[in-house]
């Protein structure tokens, strides 16, 4: 089906579809609309409870069709395919857990049958927005395959963590067209307290990598310094205090220093997908010519945890690193 024989979205008087269309100022897309939701994980699912407690119109899908079920006792439709999400949608969001499960529920291979995906199924004049982190090239090639089917597209990452999703609290980085953003700033409303537009396509997931980066040589540090202090014979807790009366005190350490010293680390942000950022960001540096070394020896540190992991944990497990038997 080309992209002149789809259904067209609903949106108004006054809106462009076309190449390089922008979209109109007078679109719509408070409570009532149609929403997609596409990866239903510990993110998706309380982003979607948000988006019906708003009162809009949500239809979902994911591989396992059990963690629909909160949803669709909400008020949700769970859809037979992520092609079936996609042509219900004014608007699509995906967040799926790397560029493997994006790319095969966009161009096919997600189970719902060959020559398919959600790029076909997408309406002319809708807008998809992708909250899963995956490379800025993958982002860009996703800006042009939009294009060409007359689809406005953003991707915007999340950071927040899963009681940002569920108090609808998130922080979205956003790269694409300005425009666009302001179309879909009532949804973006219903599910973060903050969105920075960042400039074009893939600028989004430039900056997320960049602040997953942040976070994950945050915690790897604090925890390698735990194991420093606790060698020496003093408490874990004492590092902790005079870290959070110090220039040392940051947000994400005081989340996650608790879990260190107890050493119970469920999974907020689970370590595979940390490990899997950091991969991201040092194929990115590698792209754009800059050494990275500290990002490379914490890949190496949560490369081993994650190797010796036998169940999902958060990525402040990287403490166990230096708990392993000698």
């Amino acid at each position: 089906m080309s992209p002149d024989d789809r259904p067209k979205t609903s949106i108004g008087p006054g809106v462009k579809v076309g190449q390089g269309a922008s979209v109109s100022p007078t679109r719509n897309l408070g409570p009532g609309s149609k929403v997609g939701l596409i990866g239903l994980g510990l993110m998706g699912r309380p982003m979607g409870l948000n988006l019906l407690k708003a009162g809009y119109s949500l239809t979902v899908w994911n591989r396992t069709a059990a963690r629909a079920e909160s949803l669709v006792a909400a008020g949700a439709k769970l859809a037979q395919s992520p092609e079936e999400a996609a042509a219900a949608s004014d608007v699509l969001i995906t967040i799926v857990s790397d560029p493997p499960a994006l790319t095969g529920v966009l161009w096919g291979g997600s189970g719902s049958g060959q020559n398919s995906g959600v790029l076909a199924a997408l309406r002319p004049g809708s807008i998809y927005i992708d909250s899963s982190t995956v490379s800025p090239a993958l982002a860009r090639k996703i800006a042009g395959a939009c294009k060409e089917r007359q689809v406005a597209f953003l991707d915007a990452p999340v950071t927040g963590g899963t009681w940002g999703a569920e108090k609808g609290e998130l922080v979205f980085m956003v790269g694409g067209d300005g425009q666009v953003l302001k179309d879909a700033e009532l949804v973006f409303k219903v599910l973060g307290k903050r969105w920075f537009h960042l400039g074009p396509n893939g600028a989004g997931q430039t900056i997320k990598l960049a602040m997953n980066l942040i976070l994950a040589l945050q915690v790897d540090a604090l925890a390698e310094a735990l194991a420093l202090v606790e060698a020496a014979g003093l408490e874990g807790e004492k590092l902790v205090e005079v870290m959070q009366s110090s220039m040392a005190r940051a947000a994400v350490l005081d989340v996650k220093a608790p879990l260190l010293l107890k050493r119970e680390y469920p999974p907020s942000f689970p370590l595979r997908l940390m490990h899997k950022d950091v991969g991201l960001a040092l194929d990115l540096a590698k792209e754009s010519g800059v050494t990275l070394p500290a990002a490379a020896a914490a890949y190496s540190t949560y490369s081993a945890v994650k190797a010796a992991a036998k169940e999902d944990l958060d990525y402040a497990a990287v403490m166990k690193f230096w708990d392993r038997p000698a």
